[in-house]
């Protein structure tokens, strides 16, 4: 069994498709960043970076439990447990490894700055034209490197798809945050809308979706920005 502790976000929707693509079964647990769940001791426990997700496999190496975080280390263990959108063979392991770390190293970080002075920065009060730009047109650069790369192929790595796939697109579904648009990048599009169309690219990315805004309904956006980019985000623990 798979405990999982996790938020509807990029990083998280990631670990929620392979999840539901690989048929493992798995317990969901809700990690509220907005409400400073991730500051639990017991969350810090499992992720001392207070970063979800994280999750515990009940029935890990040697039939002992075992847990991670990072979700970039998360998509390589599911993948070794199960066999599954990880490649066997060395060299396509290893160039899927590359996509994936093009995803923890520049598409999650830069995509995340981009939304947070695009959109959380002005909603407290502070527009730097300077850090939008920047992040804007990172943004743009790497949307490009990902369609030059699709130009003569149909997945990110291995011929096949695998978990850098799945670390990318949940990213681009907040596009519309980033100020892009997937016309201006057509080979990513069509990739896009294949994954898009999976199965359990919709259900992992629906998952906690309808929690969070019922929890979140009426929640202070000051107490959420605190959490997320206030002093409590910073505090040593």
């Amino acid at each position: 069994m798979i405990e999982l502790y996790t938020w509807p976000t990029p990083n998280g929707v990631k670990i929620h498709i392979m999840l539901e693509e690989t048929g493992l079964e798995y317990s969901v647990h809700p990690v509220n960043i907005q409400k400073g769940d991730q500051f639990d001791p017991e969350f810090l426990k499992l992720s001392p970076n207070n970063k979800m997700p994280a999750m515990i496999d009940t029935d890990g190496p040697g039939g002992e439990p075992v847990s991670l975080f990072e979700s970039g280390a998360m998509l390589i263990y599911l993948g070794e447990k199960t066999g599954m959108f990880y490649p066997k063979d060395d060299r396509l392991r290893y160039e899927t490894l590359c996509w994936l770390m093009f995803q923890m190293g520049g598409i999650g970080p830069m995509l995340g700055q981009n939304h947070h002075f695009r959109l959380h920065a002005r909603q407290m009060g502070h527009e730097i034209g300077y850090a939008i730009e920047r992040y804007a047109n990172e943004t743009r650069r790497l949307y490009g490197v990902v369609d030059k790369r699709l130009a003569d192929r149909e997945w990110l790595a291995a011929g096949e798809y695998t978990i850098a796939d799945m670390s990318v697109y949940p990213w681009l579904r907040l596009r519309e945050r980033q100020g892009m648009d997937l016309d201006d990048f057509p080979n990513l599009k069509s990739w896009y809308d294949v994954i898009d169309a999976r199965p359990a690219s919709r259900a992992g990315a629906e998952i906690l979706v309808a929690y969070r805004d019922e929890v979140n309904a009426e929640l202070d956006p000051g107490e959420a920005q605190e959490n997320m980019f206030g002093s409590a985000q910073y505090a040593r623990r």
